[in-house]
């Protein structure tokens, strides 16, 4: 019977195995960590490991200062270094970087270009040293250092381990700093939104109480026998309207941006609603001296809604009927119970609407009239607004209109 003779492996082999499985490891990990901290950190606790070092340190370079700095090292005084910059010239960190060559020196005691009070100020003394280039896309981003290797000198086996742990950081680090700068980017953009919508909201607001007074007074002086104050007070509350018609759009524009927002529904009169949203243009309507007449049957109708967002849906309706609508004319706000579902609309007596705009007009930004002669103003997304917060509730909105010139009315279907 035959014995198994073991076979014996060359230790040199052995730790050539070691390495190349240490480095696969360290491959799979460093392309799963997008946390720039954590794979500094991993980097170098990988590198000292593997070549079995006292030491490891990584530094990155900095074009503005036009330095390196310490970006990670091992040991406890860390944060130490890191505020030191290493500059290029007449420095080890800074040859290695310049000359995209590793550098290995086994005698550190006698080395000119090594600063003695770094060390000295960490409390490390280092007595050999090998560092390679930090690389990407023929960019040098940094350097990767080993010291005090245990037992011998660093060898060049240690080099090429040491050069392909770079390597591997170096398309780590770029990808992680990518992913950073792109989340920074994330987040100035969402505090600049935050801030221009903060600024709609209070503009809008504030705006409205002195050109409230500003129409009110100008309405009083245009009926004034004088015909020069009466025409200069027409000019003034034509300025202002248009002015009014912004501010409902800055506004809306506010509420496109919180349209995706939470929703608090509540059991509440209908008719209630819908006279507060008439209320909000009733001041407008008073200038151009329409009449908002309300088709309401005498019982009231109770619907689940958000009372508040569907006000303002409502009231985007009728600003719009207000504006494209000639004066003294009507505009007639209905309600009624349809095949347990509640149909309210608004119908007016102004430019209409021709077939092919009827789908269009919902579209964010979307004008009826041209570009380039404008009557009405208006950026366009108060419809869209309508559509959005209607929506949200689960009910539906459309436009219904015989054509240019014959008016149009606007119809919306909720679920009772």
């Amino acid at each position: 019977m035959s014995k198994e003779i073991p076979l014996e492996v060359d230790p040199k082999i052995q730790e050539s195995l070691s390495r190349l499985r240490r480095l696969v490891e360290l491959s799979v990990t460093l392309n799963s960590t997008l946390n720039v901290k954590d794979l500094l950190s991993l980097i170098i606790r990988t590198a000292a490991e593997i070549l079995d070092c006292e030491a490891a340190s990584l530094l990155l370079y900095d074009k503005k200062k036009d330095a390196l700095f310490f970006a990670a090292s091992t040991g406890e005084d860390a944060n130490k270094l890191e505020k030191i910059p290493v500059p290029l010239k007449d420095s080890l960190a800074g040859t290695i970087f310049m000359t995209n060559e590793p550098l290995v020196i086994n005698q550190l005691k006698d080395e000119p270009r090594h600063n003695k009070k770094i060390s000295a100020s960490v409390g490390f003394k280092p007595r050999t040293l090998l560092g390679v280039p930090l690389q990407i896309q023929e960019r040098t981003i940094g350097v990767l250092e080993a010291l005090n290797k245990k037992g011998e000198g660093f060898s060049e086996s240690d080099i090429i381990t040491l050069s392909v742990i770079a390597s591997h950081a170096a398309v780590a680090i770029n990808n992680a700093q990518l992913v950073q700068a792109l989340e920074k980017a994330y987040d100035d953009v969402k505090k600049a939104d935050e801030l221009k919508s903060t600024f709609l909201s209070l503009a809008s607001h504030e705006l409205r109480t002195p050109l409230g007074i500003i129409i009110g007074y100008a309405t009083f002086l245009g009926e004034e026998e004088d015909s020069e104050t009466s025409a200069h007070a027409e000019h003034v509350l034509t300025a202002a309207l248009k002015m009014r018609t912004l501010l409902e759009d800055m506004n809306n524009l506010t509420m496109l941006e919180s349209e995706t927002s939470s929703f608090s529904r509540q059991k509440t009169v209908i008719q209630d609603v819908l006279q507060k949203s008439a209320s909000e243009i009733e001041e407008l309507a008073r200038v151009k001296e329409q009449k908002i007449i309300f088709d309401f049957p005498e019982k009231a109708i109770e619907i689940k809604l958000d009372a508040k967002k569907f006000s303002a849906a409502i009231a985007n309706i009728l600003h719009n009927a207000v504006r494209f609508s000639p004066e003294k004319t009507k505009i007639v706000l209905g309600v009624a119970e349809k095949n347990e579902a509640l149909l309210c609309s608004v119908k007016d007596e102004g430019i209409g609407i021709s077939k092919k705009e009827l789908e269009k007009i919902f579209d964010k930004f979307y004008q009826v009239e041209n570009h380039n002669v404008r009557h009405y103003g208006g950026m366009g997304i108060g419809l869209t607004i309508a559509e959005g917060l209607i929506e949200a509730q689960g009910g539906r909105i459309w436009a219904e209109s015989e054509g240019v010139g014959k008016g149009a009315t606007f119809k919306i279907l909720l679920p009772l």
